[in-house]
C-alpha cells in the first residue's frame, strides 16, 4: 500500500517551491517524501539525488561529506535495523528559495536490532528513540545537515553499556589535523567566545524566537537560572535525551543545574531558529551548540578537566508566550566519549604509557 508521503500531489499543479522539483508542494512535503523513500522505502541510492555531492554532515560522533557518504552510513544503519522507520513528530522550517529552506526534523525512529552494528552482534532488541535532523535545502538537495540522536538510549535498549562503548571509542584516538577534530575545537573556540551578559527581553509574544534566544543566552550565559521561570510555565515539560521527563519548571531547573554544575564555565550559541510549523499551534526550533569543561561531579563521573562541545537541537511548543513542552536532543554518549578520551589521556600521562 503505497504511504501517503510518496504519493504526488492529486492536484497536478505547479509546486510552490521554487528550484525543486514540481512534485514537492513545500518543504515539509519535500524532507517527508525522500526521507520515507530513502528509509521506509529502501530506495537508499536517492541519497544521490536528494544530498549535494559536498554536503557536510555535522554529529558530534563524527563529520561525513558528501553523498556518497550519506549513502554508505545509511546502508551501515540499515543492515543492523532493517526495519527501521521514521515517524515525524513535527517539522519546523524557516529560509527560502534563495538562501536555502532550514528544516528542523523531529523524529521518532523506531527499529529492530536484527544485524550487526556499532553496538556489536544482533540482539533481536527492540528500541525507539528520538532523533532531530537539521537539514539546509536548495535547488532540489540537501547541501547542509546537523543531525542529533539519542544514541545513549539506543545503547541502552540494545543492552550495551554506554560507559564502556565511550571507552571502546575513547581508545581510537582522533588525528588531530583531522577535519572532525578541527571542527571540534574551532566550534569550541567559537562558543565560548559567546559573551556573558544579560540580554534584554523583547515583550512577551511579541516574538517568540527571539524570546527564546535570549532566555538561553540568560541562562546558561549569563547565569540567571531562576529566568526559567520567564521561559516556562509552571506545569511545563521537558523530554529531553536519556533522561525521564521532567515535569514542572522546578524539575526543568534542575536539569540546567545538573548541566551547568558538570560544566560550571558553559556557553551556548544560538545558532539557528525558526518557527514555521507542520503543527497547528505556536513551535520555535532552536539549533544550538554548547561549550564547556567538565570541571564538575553532577554528571558524567569525576572532572577530567575535558573541553566539552554538545551540539544540540530543540522544539518548543508555546502557548500564550511560555514554553509549555519542549523536546531536546543530544548525542550524551558522543559527550561520554569526549570525556573517556580526557581520562584516557590522564591515566596514560600518570602511568608513562
Amino acid at each position: 500500500m503505497e504511504n501517503h508521503y510518496d504519493s504526488a500531489p492529486a492536484s497536478g499543479e505547479p509546486a510552490g517551491l521554487p528550484g525543486f522539483d514540481p512534485e514537492f508542494t513545500d518543504i515539509v512535503d519535500y524532507i517527508l517524501r525522500i526521507t520515507y523513500r530513502i528509509w521506509e522505502g529502501k530506495q537508499v541510492g536517492l541519497c544521490y539525488d536528494y544530498y549535494s555531492e559536498d554536503c557536510p554532515v555535522y554529529t558530534l560522533a563524527g563529520y561525513t561529506q558528501g553523498a556518497e557518504e550519506v549513502t554508505q552510513n545509511t546502508m551501515r544503519t540499515l543492515a543492523g535495523f532493517p526495519d527501521r522507520t521514521l515517524h515525524a513528530d513535527n517539522i519546523v522550517w524557516g529560509g527560502d528559495a534563495e538562501t536555502g529552506y532550514h528544516s528542523s526534523h523531529l523524529i521518532c525512529t523506531n527499529m529492530t536490532n536484527l544485524g550487526p552494528s556499532e553496538f556489536g552482534d544482533a540482539t533481536g532488541a527492540q528500541a525507539q528513540i528520538q532523533v532531530i535532523a537539521h537539514c539546509v535545502c536548495k535547488d532540489n538537495k540537501i547541501i547542509e545537515e546537523w543531525l542529533v540522536r539519542d544514541n545513549y538510549s539506543l545503547a541502552i535498549q540494545l543492552g550495551a553499556d554506554p560507559l564502556e562503548y565511550a571507552r571502546e571509542q575513547a581508545a581510537r584516538p582522533l588525528e588531530p589535523s583531522g577535519t572532525f577534530a578541527q571542527w571540534l575545537k574551532s566550534e569550541h573556540e567559537r562558543v565560548s567566545m559567546q559573551a556573558r551578559e544579560k540580554i534584554t527581553y523583547s515583550p512577551v509574544a511579541e516574538d517568540n524566537e527571539k524570546y527564546i534566544s535570549a532566555a538561553l543566552g540568560n541562562i546558561w550565559n549569563a547565569r540567571m537560572l531562576g529566568d526559567c521561570r520567564l521561559l516556562y510555565t509552571e506545569n511545563a515539560r521537558l523530554h529531553a535525551s536519556a533522561r525521564d521527563d521532567y515535569d514542572g519548571v522546578e524539575r526543568i531547573s534542575q536539569f540546567y543545574m545538573e548541566m551547568l554544575g558538570s560544566m560550571p564555565d558553559a556557553k551556548i550559541s544560538v545558532d539557528y531558529s525558526c518557527s514555521n510549523s507542520m503543527l497547528a499551534g505556536e513551535y520555535v526550533a532552536v539549533r544550538w551548540v554548547i561549550a564547556g569543561t567538565h570541571s564538575g561531579g553532577a554528571l558524567w563521573g569525576a572532572p577530567t578537566g575535558a573541553p566539552l562541545l554538545i551540539l544540540g537541537e530543540s522544539q518548543y511548543r508555546i502557548v500564550d508566550g511560555k514554553v509549555v513542552e519542549e523536546w531536546l536532543v543530544f548525542d550524551e554518549l558522543a559527550v561520554l566519549t569526549q570525556i573517556e578520551r580526557a581520562r584516557l589521556a590522564i591515566e596514560q600521562a600518570t602511568t608513562g604509557e
